[in-house]
């Protein structure tokens, strides 16, 4: 059984670094080389890693985990759907049902406002996990920052400081938000949907920057925070 375990550790430390070596998940994970080394030899027999650009050393995921990834969206979508419907419906505004996908998070479902102004953001668009309301939802509940904090907009937070003081009022107050950080005409307010190891997934409330003003924000904050804590619930 530790085997196993151990192996599903490694799979997911790749999925999170890749291109990653021995050396570094040996040290991310607490686990001796020679335990990695057996871990990385059998998920590349089950053909969920392979080496990358080549090189033996260092390790990336196939398509294989994004197939049986893909397959879990599908039912991530089915139970999420009527809460994301209650929660458009209760704020008027665009709902996202995002996943986390090594340093992003990515778009899998949308619905829309039927206001005639709106932002529509494509399915399968990742978004940065520092400059976005779902990734610092995510971020917020997670061991390590980012390792580049790249600027998008003037409002984008690029201080490792500064960005772990953000992470803690995100876990204070139970809801990410973004002012524009990542594009200037964007507003939204987010929630992590927990599993058992951590967030599965984000809920949020997506708007343009003009009509979510500061004191709409804790209303919004709290509805799509409930939503995310029902969400997790039926997962």
């Amino acid at each position: 059984m530790q085997n196993v375990i151990n192996a599903l550790r490694v799979l997911e430390e790749v999925a999170d670094r890749q291109p990653v070596g021995v050396g570094e998940l040996s040290r991310a994970l607490g686990l001796p080389k020679s335990t990695v080394q057996r871990s990385l030899r059998t998920l590349h027999e089950a053909e969920w890693i392979r080496p990358a650009a080549g090189e033996v050393t260092r390790w990336q995921v196939t398509t294989k985990a994004l197939h049986v990834g893909r397959r879990a969206e599908l039912g991530l979508r089915d139970v999420a759907l009527p809460l994301m419907e209650e929660l458009r419906q209760r704020t008027g505004e665009t709902i996202h049902l995002m996943v986390p996908e090594g340093d992003a998070v990515v778009l899998i479902e949308r619905l829309e406002t039927d206001k005639p102004l709106r932002i529509v953001l494509p399915l399968g668009i990742r978004l940065p996990l520092h400059a976005s309301a779902n990734g610092k939802a995510v971020l917020a509940f997670r061991d390590e920052l980012p390792v580049e904090l790249p600027s998008y907009t003037g409002t984008t937070i690029t201080g490792r400081d500064a960005l772990a003081a953000e992470l803690a009022a995100v876990r204070a107050r139970g809801y990410a938000d973004n002012r524009g950080e990542w594009r200037s005409d964007i507003a939204a307010v987010a929630a992590a949907v927990m599993g058992p190891g951590g967030p599965v997934a984000s809920l949020s409330v997506s708007t343009p920057a003009s009509r979510m003003p500061d004191e709409l924000r804790p209303e919004y904050g709290k509805l799509v925070t409930e939503a995310a804590r029902k969400l997790a619930s039926a997962l």
